[in-house]
């Protein structure tokens, strides 16, 4: 299964797609990691623009036909990079999720006190994250609003979303 976890950053994404990944054993893909080994390889800088995407869409397909199931968690902004991820997965089960923190207040206090763990990964301005082009969705997800509350409970309603 190929779970797609998209959304603003400073919503949770990474924190959400981490423990789902470790719960259910699966492979946590990031874009944010694939991004910036690229730029510290000194081909290219941020905005990479759909290289980062690109490479994860073809370690996601990699991942599934080896019989892995794959948690790929990046912004996925626009609608082109969300029907690529379902076109990565071939014929194998996908569910869209987008992370959302409904709490304006919450939201720009992660994004202004969070400390990433990615080398040299410079995170976005609050007024990067408000102002970046993110398309609505159109297509059926799940949604998980993360504001006020904690991980455990986010994953368990994720994990029962998930379920068949």
């Amino acid at each position: 299964m190929l779970t797609i976890i998209g959304g603003l950053p400073a919503t949770g994404k990474t924190t959400i797609a981490r423990t789902l990944a470790r719960e259910v054993g699966a492979v946590h893909l990031r874009i944010d990691t694939i991004e910036q080994a690229i730029v510290r390889c000194g081909f290219g800088q941020q905005p990479l623009g759909p290289i980062g995407y690109d490479i994860g869409y073809a370690l996601a397909a990699d991942y599934l036909r080896q019989g892995l199931s794959v948690v790929a968690e990046s912004v996925n902004p626009l609608e082109v990079t969300r029907s690529a991820w379902r076109a990565a997965a071939a014929g194998f089960p996908v569910v869209d999720v987008e992370i959302v923190c409904s709490d304006p207040i919450e939201h720009r206090r992660r994004a202004e006190t969070r400390v990433l763990d990615i080398p040299d990964l410079k995170p976005p301005t609050w007024e990067q994250i408000v102002n970046r082009e993110y398309e609505p969705w159109t297509t059926e997800r799940v949604v998980l609003d993360t504001a006020g509350r904690p991980v455990g409970d986010c994953v368990a309603e994720l994990r029962k979303a998930l379920s068949p």
